[in-house]
């Protein structure tokens, strides 16, 4: 049985960060264009270059929701918009609108397509009818049974994404035009302004079904499935995915942590066992009213609606505060092994190793010294100084002729080239 891959949301480069920290295996985010969730804050393309870096070299994935319906004139900006991410060896893109799959195929050929759950992938054939088209993994459409999932994934071999903990849409998962109905705002364009999560008066006959006239019977609960995460695990599910790009660097730690707690527990013993602090801790991290498991064992049911508040839960203040003091910070740096080599008349020349990967680069041609000579301690001194780098030196020897001498600028550019290199060959 393969171990499922754990994916977790970022809407910002602070959520990815918590989001490696916590344990993450992969993260789904979206840049200024094109994804379902336009109110978060989103990647800049720098940005997103960064954290493929960053998470690359901590052998995690990266996925780039590309799920809105994209309008004529848009086409023209997709090119220029992943082209860099392509080359920087993008992981995947999560795509809506067919139209994208034979153009991204032509453009981006060793790009892997994945379709959103808002192509409302319900049935085998659908998803079969994806797979001869190029798809590689699909997000079924949330609604489905886990035994629906199941026969789809036996039957097409396609690596199936799940969710397992996060929102829920009371509509088929990207079928809902009701916020564009009533204002304007497409969830297809990312845009939604949540009408399900308004008060309605409901009657039935003329007669209100509500004490107060007035109730929420569009909102589903929250979905959590840390209590039967063994089941989704044995079901074979490729991917579990935490909903969640508008929430906070807290909520992605925790619930991140969580889950790779669990799942890391039933591979090593077994079966899990859920703790009730952990438990409470989901409760405290932006939970709309009870939970619910979603569809996986229920087709329906009015206990799936929170009806009387489809407001958050407030957060406990000391939750978040162990969280953020545990997760919430840059993301350590991988610690390499350097020998320099230094002799007059040579060019400098530097080894790097990071596990079982090596690279060798050289430098500008090495001086003898006028004055005063380098010595070993201003070597390593001066490459110590790493900066914004994603690498730090868990170790420096430096063999050198007593007489050598370089200028700072030629030790900088020396580990500059040598870190491009790595990060290159790590990449």
């Amino acid at each position: 049985m393969n171990k499922p891959e754990l994916l977790a949301p970022a809407g910002k480069f602070e959520c990815l960060e918590a989001a490696i920290n916590a344990g993450a295996d992969a993260i789904y985010l979206a840049g200024k264009e094109f994804g379902a969730r336009a109110s978060a804050q989103n990647f800049t393309q720098e940005e997103i270059i960064k954290g493929l870096d960053l998470a690359h070299l901590h052998g995690k994935k990266i996925y780039l929701t590309l799920n809105t319906l994209i309008k004529e004139r848009e086409w023209s900006n997709i090119y220029p918009f992943l082209k860099p991410l392509y080359d920087h060896k993008l992981d995947g893109v999560i795509i809506q609108d067919l139209g994208l799959i034979d153009y991204l195929k032509e453009n981006f050929p060793n790009l892997e397509l994945h379709a959103s759950t808002q192509m409302t992938i319900t049935g085998v054939y659908g998803a079969k009818l994806l797979k001869d088209n190029g798809i590689v993994r699909i997000v079924p459409a949330r609604e489905l049974s886990l035994e629906e999932i199941q026969a789809i994934k036996s039957q097409t071999g396609l690596e199936i994404e799940a969710f397992i903990h996060g929102a829920m849409c009371y509509c088929y998962s990207g079928q809902c035009l009701f916020s564009s109905y009533l204002g304007g705002r497409s969830g297809n364009r990312g845009r939604c302004a949540q009408p399900c999560r308004l008060n309605y008066t409901v009657s039935y006959q003329n007669k209100y079904i509500a004490k107060d006239e007035v109730m929420y019977p569009l909102s589903l609960k929250d979905m959590c499935t840390v209590t039967c995460i063994d089941k989704l695990i044995e079901a074979g599910i490729d991917s579990f995915k935490i909903e969640g790009r508008l929430k906070s660097p807290e909520y992605v730690a925790g619930v991140t942590s969580i889950y790779r707690k669990y799942i890391d527990m039933y591979f090593e013993e077994g079966r899990i066992r859920v703790e009730k602090k952990d438990l409470d801790k989901l409760k405290n991290l932006y939970i709309r009213s009870e939970l619910s498991e979603g569809y996986y064992f229920r087709h329906n049911g009015d206990e799936m609606i929170t009806k009387t508040s489809p407001s958050y839960n407030s957060s406990d203040d000391s939750i978040a505060k162990a969280i953020a003091e545990q997760y919430l910070k840059p993301v350590d740096k991988i610690r390499i092994y350097g020998l320099v080599t230094l002799v007059v008349g040579e060019k400098a020349s530097i080894i790097l190793k990071y596990k079982d990967k090596m690279i060798n680069e050289e430098g500008d041609e090495v001086l003898e010294a006028l004055n005063r000579p380098l010595s070993q301690e201003d070597v390593i001194k001066q490459l110590n100084k790493t900066g914004e780098s994603l690498f730090e030196f868990e170790k420096i020897e430096v063999q050198m002729d007593n007489n050598c001498f370089m200028p700072v600028k030629s030790l900088n550019e020396l580990r500059r080239k040598a870190f491009n290199s790595l990060k290159e060959y790590l990449n």
